[in-house]
């Protein structure tokens, strides 16, 4: 092969038009409807062509055409508007003078395998991307000091299409990088920023560069280096993709070469966060870094490390959890441990629930558990569901008590809305949407919209997603090879006016996408029936090597052809952000039907609820907590445990199916003489007046920032003060408390008369505690105390503290009190667990002594 140099072209745009490249150059643009006007205004048919990518427009739009628009009066207003807005956004910043008990140096670090930002930036697969995404863009809109941290994908994630059988295939179009957003990172001398991470027996060499979100910075990695080996070239080539060596090259990637990356940007957040596992290997950097540049043990290091660290977790399936066997975690993090000076067997602790299990792979969520200060679900129930998944990493500790607690999902509205209803809450709920969507007053004001405002707003959605549908489903045909007469139908599919559900999501299993086809005879009489027709569209992908989730795909497309129905359900090809807006958007319904407890979340019924779509779904997730705010949709059962997935799936259809024939349809067809549904207009004005303050993201990074950011970032203030003395305090009490927790035993609990206590007086107790080399100042020795179950076992337990009274025989004495607050056969003990001033919670330690 010969060699080429390299030289890059950038748009050549007319001095009035240099405004173009500095909001195409900020993805702002992608939550700012004026902005994303201008651009339709600069060549609507190329920025459809495009992919809606501003960068790549400008790079092909006529000379001609710029020229015109130079001397256009009317868009160069336009232009200026948008300029001075996104100049005024960035500008603006009281984040400090909101948030006084910040640090001063506070700053966030939020990483990520996955950013789904906008859908000409495919370094995204789904739902935690979007998240991810959203997670940055509420930031920027808080003026946060946050910055993230991710990998830049040259083919990302795949783009689907369907064989003639309706099987899923996969491609992978690569990033054009200089057509994207994004800014490669110099040094002074203005030659490009390398940084270099270990890899066993070399270094793999990887570039940085930078997205703005806004006022939000958002870093990417990129190995595809040329003096990397081939096989470290791909470390970035595929989001998730490869074999269980490529993950771990991948993360050690994102998370170690994120630090270094961060440090060698002269960044020095006060807190990390990781979203999902996939980045848990930056707390073993930073261990490194820390040990190396101040002397400390591997012990002290750890405390250092996992004081400003927080961990979300955001699935309860156990495939979702990267699990890697002991001898691929040795092959690449052996020199690691010599260099710490730990033993593999020590690492291989930190990955595992239980560290005596030599037999117990390498988990990632482990070890994000065991390094960070505070870990969260992503929803109420799913805080529930991942106390109980991971308990053994605390064994003895009650599951309710496992430190993981959850902060629930949610959404940027301003990029998920529509333009359409974003004008009306602007008429009637004013620009607090927008600046405050997590003020409840401001939502209270959606009943001042006129019911045939808000209708003939929502119906122009619908068929705008109509037309959108019939051409996506003509394309896909097309390019199938269809006849003629396959093409003509494509015009005709759905009714504009028709009630419409949306399904969308990543076809994984537990999802069941085909649950609605469990009985076609019946499914099919409530999608034709002449009166009340319902109709579908449905999109999603399935794991490249899921063919259980392809065959599921499959069976929708094959019911999708048959005759009598094909005009009433579609699927729609390679889901991505744009189907999505169309979806949420448009829909009236958006069903959601995982196996409980399997969904952690679930964000898209919230779009689809701040657009006034209902929702129908399965008590899971986020849903759980909606539906107790209002009649804003419809559950399918109540929550319900059963014997077999058969039964489940059996139950659950029927229920789905009389729902849509008894209670949606009736309420959507219902009209009075003035044409407008008024039963479900009220639904509709509940669901955004119930969602809109609750599950947006403003809402949400708030609490991460008053839960987690702040307070960790304070805590961590204190540690480091006097050359670390708090920190390696901490540090060594903890390595002798687990030597001598072995010694702390519980015996002689006493307590007074228990028989016919009376609600309101208190049962004394009392035990004797034996220390060992401890002191009662290193231990809370508590009652716990509750409802007995069947089993004799206490539910939903308390704790009341108990006084050290004195010693007697080499032995602690304790006495307590129990408030009798409830009728009923009850139960307690005695228990001890560590206590220090500066753990950060009572299970940190993982340590608990029972009587």
């Amino acid at each position: 092969m010969p060699t080429f140099n390299r030289y890059t072209v950038i748009p050549s745009l007319p001095e009035r038009l240099q405004g173009l490249l500095t909001i195409a150059n900020n993805v702002w643009w992608c939550w700012s409807p004026e902005a994303v006007q201008l651009f339709h205004r600069v060549d609507r048919r190329l920025w459809t062509e495009c992919g809606q990518n501003p960068r790549l427009m400008l790079g092909k739009v006529s000379q001609i055409r710029l020229e015109e628009l130079a001397n256009d009066d009317s868009f160069l207003a336009h232009l200026d508007r948008v300029s001075d807005a996104l100049e005024r956004y960035c500008t603006h910043n009281h984040w400090f003078d909101r948030n006084p008990g910040a640090p001063k140096e506070f700053l966030a670090a939020y990483m990520s395998a996955e950013f789904g930002l906008h859908e000409s930036l495919k370094l995204y697969s789904g739902g935690l991307g979007v998240l991810a995404g959203d997670h940055l863009k509420a930031a920027s809109d808080l003026a946060l000091p946050l910055i993230g941290v991710g990998l830049l994908y040259r083919e990302g994630y795949f783009s689907q299409y369907l064989n003639a059988d309706g099987w899923q295939q996969e491609r992978y179009p690569r990033n054009d990088f200089y057509n994207m957003p994004l800014e490669k990172i110099t040094e002074a001398g203005g030659e490009p920023m390398v940084i270099e991470v270990p890899y066993p027996g070399r270094t793999v060499k990887a570039w940085l560069w930078k997205l703005q979100v806004g006022r939000v910075p958002l870093y990417l990695l990129d190995a595809d280096h040329p003096e990397n080996a081939p096989e470290d070239r791909v470390i970035t080539d595929k989001l998730y993709g490869g074999d269980h060596e490529a993950r771990v090259r991948q993360e050690i990637l994102l998370g170690m070469g994120g630090v270094i990356a961060l440090h060698k940007l002269n960044l020095h957040p006060t807190i990390y966060h990781m979203n999902e596992g996939h980045s848990a290997f930056m707390a073993l950097q930073r261990i490194r870094d820390v040990m190396k540049a101040e002397k400390l043990s591997f012990e002290q290091a750890v405390e250092s490390v996992k004081s400003a660290s927080i961990f979300t977790t955001h699935t309860p399936v156990p495939a979702g959890n990267d699990m890697f066997g002991p001898p691929l975690i040795e092959k690449y993090f052996s020199d690691f441990c010599r260099e710490v000076g730990i033993s593999m067997q020590q690492l291989m602790a930190l990955g595992r629930q239980n560290p005596d299990n030599a037999q117990e792979d390498f988990c990632m969520t482990v070890l994000a558990l065991k390094l960070a200060a505070g870990a969260n679900g992503v929803s109420r129930l799913h805080g529930e569901v991942a106390r109980d998944m991971w308990k053994e990493t605390w064994k003895g500790v009650p599951v309710d008590e496992v430190p993981i607690t959850s902060i629930t999902n949610g959404i940027h509205a301003k990029t998920w809305i529509s333009q359409e209803m974003g004008e009306l809450y602007d008429r009637y709920l004013g620009p607090g949407w927008e600046n405050s969507p997590d003020d409840q007053a401001v939502w209270e004001r959606v009943d001042e919209i006129p019911d045939s405002e808000l209708w003939r707003t929502h119906e122009r959605r619908r068929e705008r997603l109509v037309d959108f549908a019939r051409k996506r489903l003509y394309n896909q045909y097309k390019s199938r090879g269809a006849s003629s007469a396959e093409l003509r139908i494509c015009n005709e599919v759905l009714d504009p006016e028709a009630l419409t559900i949306g399904f969308a999501r990543r076809f994984a299993t537990y999802k069941r996408g085909a649950l609605f086809l469990r009985d076609k005879e019946r499914i099919r009489e409530i999608i034709l029936k002449a009166d009340r027709p319902v109709q579908f569209i449905i999109a999603g992908k399935a794991h490249p090597a899921d063919n259980a989730g392809k065959q599921v795909i499959r069976e929708i497309m094959h019911f999708a052809r048959e005759a009598d129905v094909r005009r009433n359900v579609i699927y729609i090809e390679d889901y991505d952000m744009n189907v999505a807006r169309y979806m949420v958007q448009g829909v009236d319904c958006w069903l959601n039907n995982p196996r409980r407890p399997m969904e952690a979340s679930g964000t898209s019924g919230m779009k689809a609820a701040l657009n006034g779509g209902l929702n129908i779904s399965i008590l899971d997730g986020w849903w759980c907590e909606a539906v107790e705010l209002g009649p804003n949709g419809w559950s399918i059962g109540q929550g319900e445990s059963y014997e077999s997935p058969e039964e489940q799936d059996a139950v659950e259809s029927e229920a789905l199916y009389d729902i849509l024939e008894q209670e949606v349809a009736p309420c959507f067809y219902e009209r009075p003489a003035d044409g407008l549904p008024r039963n479900w207009m009220h639904r509709m004005k509940t669901a955004i007046r119930t969602c809109g303050p609750v599950f947006n993201t403003y809402r949400m990074v708030q609490e991460y920032t008053d839960r987690f950011y702040v307070p960790c970032s304070r805590r961590r203030v204190d540690l480091l003060a006097d050359k670390r003395k708090r920190s390696i305090a901490l540090a060594a009490w903890k390595s002798s408390v687990r030597s001598a927790w072995p010694q702390v035993s519980i015996h002689d609990v006493k307590s007074g008369d228990r028989d016919q206590l009376a609600v309101g007086c208190e049962l004394d107790v009392s035990a004797v505690v034996s220390l060992g080399s401890l002191t009662p100042e290193d231990v809370t020795v508590e009652v716990f105390y509750g409802p007995l179950d069947p089993q004799g076992c206490v539910t939903s337990g308390r704790t009341a503290e108990m006084k050290f009274i004195g010693e007697k025989d080499g032995a602690s004495r304790y006495e307590g009190k129990i408030p009798c607050e409830t009728t009923g056969e009850l139960g307690f003990t005695v228990r001890a667990v560590p206590y220090h001033v500066d753990l950060w919670q009572k299970h940190e330690m993982a340590l608990i002594a029972w009587a």
